[in-house]
């Protein structure tokens, strides 16, 4: 079982920028696909952005797209969140998830396993 612990979450003005880090507890961890998805008050769960397991196959959410950036670092372990110009329509529990064959998934059931959160909190 993979174990994810998100961090870097927190409040933040309008156009501002977060960077959330998720490390994982498996030596493995190059092997699998990596992503964030994000779930706001009454809202499901969507996905933010995903990332393959050599780092070549990068997908976002239209919502996203120039303003996010994922990226790995298999020696770490870690997936990293940037986000930029941030809007109050981004604020939500962000929460990194992994799974070997996820590259490609925007539903979430292909990955395995989920962190924990963290909460992004954008002000107007």
């Amino acid at each position: 079982q993979v174990r994810l612990t998100e961090s870097g979450g927190g409040l933040v003005q309008a156009g501002g920028s977060l960077s959330l880090s998720c490390v994982a507890n498996v030596r493995t961890f190059g092997q699998f696909a990596m992503g964030w998805f994000r779930q706001a008050p009454g809202k499901e769960r969507e996905f933010v952005a995903s990332i393959s397991t050599s780092g070549g196959i990068i997908n976002y959410a239209d919502a996203v797209k120039g303003r996010f950036s994922i990226s790995r670092d298999d020696t770490k372990f870690t997936v990293a969140l940037q986000m930029n110009n941030l809007k109050p329509e981004d604020t939500a529990v962000y929460y990194c998830g992994v799974g070997k064959y996820a590259t490609y998934d925007t539903t979430g059931t292909q990955y395995t396993s989920w962190g924990q959160g963290t909460q992004v909190t954008v002000s107007s």
